[in-house]
């Protein structure tokens, strides 16, 4: 969509809303359909051609507007996940559709879905530690519980564990700065033998630093033997797993018991959403439910319909899932490839460029759409270039240590980035760089 037809289906939709607050009198103050009624009404999969804006609204008033405002919010939910999920090629244990007993949800990002699901995973954990022993207490349980997670992973996860009051453990990684199974392994073991309770462990793919992959392929059958819940962050990684080409990153996701990731990151969906699907429901939703008369809003129905409420720590939610919908539909599965292909090739074309100049190193294979690199020399050499380049104020530039060193990150995100930036950039940095080697000689 070019910024022409981008003005005028904005003025398009802010005809319809004033529309709609103009006619709502008109409107049913309580919805007539029954539960489940959205589904039958559109595919079960996203498009692969991008669809016409003309058709979407329509399917507005078609779709939505017949079950305003919670069951269409909760049933297109419910429909985009499985939607999305097929995007990704995850097990069929993932989506509602299946008829399992998986299904997912938009959380408001990726830090709540870690959170939550640790907090699933304590929930469970003390369940089934007091129907082996009914005379443990539950603050006797959770002082011997412990997560873990990399040394790599996200704040986030860190932080997780002091709201959970729990100990995360960061285990070390390989000189990839991924995670590897016989880690994990000896550290269950050198816990169990001080008697704790592991329980929890999340791996990440992509990580923040680097954009490395935890070895889910040895780490989640040591889960699964050991009854840990395992829960996969790939908060920005995961865009990518909807090009067949990235889809083997992925692989060994069967054996987590909830995976993450953001659309908001790097497929063109506004915040907040972040998708999060669960194996089993039940485990989830009994560490967050609560049945109160003024919560439930229709007593007649109560069981037969997906409670979101149950899914996550605030009880209101609003409508994220629509503009799920609208992206999905309007770019198409195939767009949105070309999409990430693009931004992959174009972190290629820097890393070669970094490459070709022999006063730079890159620091990490690089993957999908970040490269980090540095100039050869001193931490406090690339300190400096790093403030010059931001104080410049043409690009910005994010740091972050892998060990021992100060590294440079190049993110590619612009929904508009092009090769003529990405040189742009790098002449830049050069240029830069030229007159900081003056300074330090």
């Amino acid at each position: 969509m070019d910024l022409e037809e981008f003005r005028t289906r904005g003025k398009e939709m802010v005809d319809y809303i004033i529309e709609y607050w103009e006619t709502i009198e008109q409107r049913r103050a309580y919805p007539a359909v029954q539960p489940g009624y959205l589904r039958p009404l559109i595919p079960d999969s996203a498009p692969h051609e991008p669809e016409s804006f003309a058709d979407l609204m329509a399917d507005i008033e078609r779709v939505i507007m017949p079950g305003a405002s919670s069951p269409a919010c909760t049933e297109l939910e419910t429909v985009m996940l499985d939607w999305l999920g097929k995007m990704l090629n995850l097990p069929e244990d993932f989506l509602v559709e299946a008829g399992g007993e998986g299904g997912g949800v938009v959380q408001g990002s990726a830090s709540e879905s870690t959170l939550v699901a640790l907090l699933a995973a304590r929930k469970k954990m003390i369940t089934q530690m007091q129907a082996k022993c009914p005379d443990l207490g539950e603050h006797t349980i959770m002082s011997k519980l412990v997560a873990y997670t990399s040394e790599e992973a996200h704040s986030s996860v860190e932080r997780a564990g002091m709201i959970a009051s729990i100990k995360m453990r960061k285990l070390p990684t390989d000189e990839k700065f991924c995670l590897r199974g016989e880690t994990l392994r000896q550290a269950l073991e050198e816990d169990k033998a001080l008697g704790l309770i592991p329980f929890y462990f999340c791996a990440t793919l992509g990580t923040t630093s680097s954009c490395a992959f935890d070895n889910i392929m040895e780490l989640g059958p040591i889960c699964n033997s050991e009854n840990i819940w395992m829960h996969i962050d790939a908060a920005y990684a995961g865009s990518a797993f909807i090009c067949p080409e990235f889809r083997p990153l992925l692989n060994g996701v069967e054996f987590s018991d909830s995976f993450n990731f953001n659309p908001q990151k790097w497929l063109l969906v506004n915040p907040h959403c972040s998708a999060l699907w669960v194996k089993r429901r039940s485990e989830f939703i009994g560490a967050f439910k609560m049945d109160h008369i003024y919560l439930s809003q229709d007593h007649q129905n109560s069981g037969l319909v997906t409670d979101y409420r149950h899914w996550q720590i605030p009880l209101g939610r609003i409508f994220q899932s629509l503009k799920m919908w609208f992206v999905f539909r309007m770019y198409g599965i195939k767009r949105l490839q070309e999409y990430i292909r693009k931004h992959v090739c174009l972190a290629h074309e820097f890393e070669s460029l970094v490459r070709q100049d022999g006063r730079f190193e890159i620091e990490n294979d690089v993957i999908l759409g970040l490269v980090c690199f540095r100039m050869k020399g001193s931490n406090e050499l690339n300190e400096d270039l790093i403030q010059r380049i931001n104080k410049m104020g043409k690009i910005h530039i994010v740091p972050c240590r892998l060990r021992d060193k100060f590294v440079l990150r190049f993110a590619l995100c612009a929904e508009t980035v092009e090769s003529k930036h990405v040189q742009y950039a790098w002449q830049n940095i050069k240029e830069i760089a030229t007159d900081l080697e003056k300074d330090h000689q």
